[in-house]
């Protein structure tokens, strides 16, 4: 084994942060399975490595006895103090038995235990940087595509990004750069291994945290997010300052950040509703763009009865339910809606002790069709 070697060490514990002491452990037990492997034997055996010159001796370690039932193993009394007078049972010999054409071996054993090393701490450091950013937004460039995966480079490691995850209103291209949620961060045998998505409910809540300085902040929080990925997505957003509007905050400037949002998403519709405690005024908000004549809660079911003007029906359930089904899970409250007609036929509305709520309380929020308009 040479110097160079040694060298090779020092800068690897530099460069790649593996200390210098593991590998020469790892060094020197590889050498001792080689040498019993290449010379069949079975002793106790040990590595002496000067670092500085790079040499290498092989020692084997006896026990001292007064009967020898193994020779490779054990040395008697009597040959002990030939090489020593001072040695006594249960010493421990050792005697050098380095082979002459070991240090082939040694080189190459070497070779293969730091590559091998320095693959694992390579692998090591890319799972701790990772295993850090799971739910977080990262960059990456589509490198090729299959039937189960589209294989997106983060840099340092290829991301997964599964068909289930992809976004059914997008197409995808070798070189394409697209912005991923990070969903899971595993250690295999092989490495560690990232799975991404562009559908996850965090891609929005992330992409807004970008764009909207009072979210990154703190002074504006999203409360929840209901999404059907490269369709339409609905938010709430609420502020501790009374002075912030939270919905404006979203929006931007003639809805520059909003829509530099949608533009990410392909064309995902947002609809950004302020949150309340209030369950009345919050289901009223996520119903938007609908209004809402009232909301009758049900606090043991965690249910509501939304009642709307007969024109506005088809606008609060929307197309194929989704309206409806967006609002409630971005209230987590069951949501039933009702046209005032109907609601008048059952004599649930109007209610007597109803306040006129939501002329004061439900604010209006964006909605990026009409915004466009």
């Amino acid at each position: 084994m040479s110097s160079e070697l040694m060298d090779a060490l020092i800068i690897l514990e530099k460069e790649k942060g593996i200390s210098r002491d593991v590998l020469i452990d790892a060094i020197e037990a590889a050498l001792i399975s080689a040498y019993r492997r290449n010379f069949n034997q079975a002793q106790n055996v040990r590595i002496d490595l000067n670092l500085e010159t790079g040499s290498m001796r092989v020692f084997a370690r006896k026990e001292v006895v007064d009967e020898v039932f193994d020779p490779r193993l054990e040395i008697s009394l009597e040959d002990a103090r030939r090489i020593n007078p001072n040695y006594q049972v249960e010493d421990v010999v050792e005697m050098e038995v380095t082979p002459k054409d070991f240090g082939r071996i040694a080189a190459q054993t070497a070779k293969q235990v730091v590559t091998q090393r320095v693959r694992e701490a390579e692998r090591g450091i890319i799972y701790s940087e990772f295993i850090d950013r799971e739910e977080d937004i990262m960059t990456g460039i589509v490198q090729r595509l299959d039937s189960k995966f589209i294989y997106v480079s983060l840099g340092k490691i290829e991301a997964l990004l599964p068909v289930n995850e992809q976004m059914p209103n997008e197409r995808y291209k070798p070189h394409d750069r697209i912005k991923v949620f990070i969903t899971k961060v595993e250690k295999t045998t092989k490495g560690p291994q990232i799975f991404v998505s562009r559908t996850h409910p965090g891609l929005l809540k992330r992409l807004f945290e970008i764009e909207v300085p009072e979210i990154y902040d703190g002074t504006v929080e999203i409360k929840s997010v209901a999404r059907e990925a490269g369709d339409r997505s609905k938010i709430s957003v609420h502020s501790d300052n009374p002075e912030v509007d939270p919905v404006g905050s979203c929006v931007g400037p003639k809805g520059a950040r909003v829509q530099a949002v949608v533009n990410e998403l392909k064309g995902e519709k947002i609809d950004i509703v302020k949150w309340s405690d209030d369950p009345v005024v919050f289901v009223a908000n996520a119903l938007s763009p609908s209004k809402v004549l009232d909301v009758i809660v049900n606090e043991d079911e965690k249910a509501t009865t939304v009642i709307v003007p007969d024109y506005q029906l088809s606008l609060a359930i929307g197309k194929r339910g989704q309206n409806a089904r967006l609002a409630a899970k971005l209230t987590s409250w069951k949501i039933d809606i009702k046209s005032e007609s109907e609601a008048r036929e059952l004599g649930i509305y109007p209610r007597e002790e109803i306040i006129k709520l939501f002329d004061d309380q439900v604010d209006t929020d964006f909605n990026f069709d009409e915004e466009l308009e």
